[in-house]
């Protein structure tokens, strides 16, 4: 009993806090025996590039989307923007078509964003494609950021960053802003190592001729177009440089809605990528890909609970101090979860709570998610979180 209590703690700790570790570690044995990665300077020929945008029912927002389109740094003549709107009833399309400069792709039916994806990259032509969010905003240089490592032929994507902007007043959802800037961290490390992996969907890039389509239930496309290309010994780079801005959800209750979402599309991967599962075929990244995402999206959650109920247990039968200083400890964490939750709900904001709070929302996240792909009623479609309104953004 003794030892399944270690094992699951030292696998937990090790998801969120020891890969991290021993990524930094390896990072700086690279650096010290092959030096830091030369990054390519801005003074290469830069490719084509189509910048490709879905859509849907965004007429709040979509003009400021645009305006942020057309003021993003690309040479004249090499840059493509297209806005993809299939399905919306709202105005959207409508708005869009005061631009000539950007190309309108529109049906009245809503078959959903990837095949709406799927659509547009039939028509596209240039080197590189950069997909992004209708809700997200760039900035200025990023384009020329992220295609400047495509002078590298060993790059088969690039992702930016996604960086959550704050309320002024600060609710439980601070929590997805630390947990961003950690994980941003880990992308650091793992590019610099060798490949992240996986991108997200605010911002990232691929070569157009390695693109390939994924199956129509998809559930988390961006990941998985991404590691498709990883699978075929292309490296994912990440520029944290080039950064899509977006506001955090509207309340825990939207946060939890995605991370639901994601969760399912977790193990949808997992059972489609079952070749980086293989250490033999690419021992690196298979080992980059089961700690940083492998682990999170499948037996680190249940171990959580195993590892607390075996401390109560273990406490109860034979005592000891040390076994009572860790139950203590994971106690006084889960206490102050439960204490956040009440508060959050009372809208009574305790700052020092939001992490425990979001990082317990974040693991039943994963097992609310598996349930539901295991039941087959997580939908490809997605209609899109409630963010915070802007005018309280920082």
């Amino acid at each position: 009993m003794k030892i399944l209590f270690w094992l699951s703690l030292f696998v937990v700790f090790y998801t969120f806090l020891g890969y991290g570790i021993v990524l930094y570690i390896l990072v700086r044995l690279r650096r010290m025996i092959k030096g830091n990665r030369v990054i390519p300077g801005l003074d290469h020929e830069l490719p084509t590039l189509t910048l490709i945008i879905a859509a849907y029912n965004e007429e709040s927002i979509i003009e400021e989307k645009i305006a942020n389109t057309l003021q993003l740094s690309y040479p004249a003549g090499k840059l493509s923007v297209v806005f993809v709107t299939d399905g919306s009833t709202d105005s959207t399309p409508e708005l869009v078509r005061h631009y000539p400069e950007i190309k309108l792709m529109h049906t009245p039916q809503r078959s959903g964003k990837i095949l709406a994806m799927h659509r547009a990259m039939k028509e596209v032509e240039s080197e590189i494609v950069v997909f992004t969010d209708a809700n997200t905003f760039l900035n200025q240089e990023a384009l020329l950021l992220i295609a400047r490592h495509y002078a590298d032929p060993k790059v088969g994507a690039v992702s930016g960053e996604k960086r959550v902007m704050q309320e002024a007043v600060a609710d439980a959802t601070a929590g997805e802003g630390f947990y961003w800037k950690y994980e941003s961290t880990l992308k650091k490390w793992d590019s610099e190592l060798y490949s992240v992996v996986g991108a997200a969907g605010e911002l990232f890039s691929v070569r157009n001729s390695l693109y390939t389509d994924v199956e129509p239930d998809t559930i988390l496309d961006d990941f998985m177009i991404s590691m498709r290309i990883a699978q075929q010994g292309y490296r994912i780079i990440y520029e944290p440089a080039a950064y899509a801005s977006e506001l955090s959800s509207e309340d825990i209750k939207e946060e939890l809605k995605r991370k639901v979402r994601i969760a399912a599309g977790g193990i949808q991967s997992i059972l489609r990528l079952k070749k980086l599962l293989n250490p033999f075929h690419d021992p690196l990244l298979s080992f980059q890909y089961i700690s940083h995402r492998v682990l999170r999206w499948t037996i680190t959650p249940f171990l959580m609970m195993l590892a607390f109920v075996l401390n109560i247990v273990i406490v109860a039968q034979t005592g000891g101090w040390f076994y009572g200083l860790i139950l203590a400890a994971q106690v006084a964490f889960y206490g102050a979860a439960l204490l956040g939750w009440l508060l959050e709900k009372r809208r009574i904001k305790v700052k020092a709570l939001f992490v425990p709070y979001y990082f317990c929302v974040m693991n039943y996240a994963v097992l609310a998610g598996i349930r539901r792909y295991i039941k087959g009623s997580q939908s490809a479609a997605w209609d899109r979180s409630k963010r915070k309104s802007a005018s309280n953004a920082v």
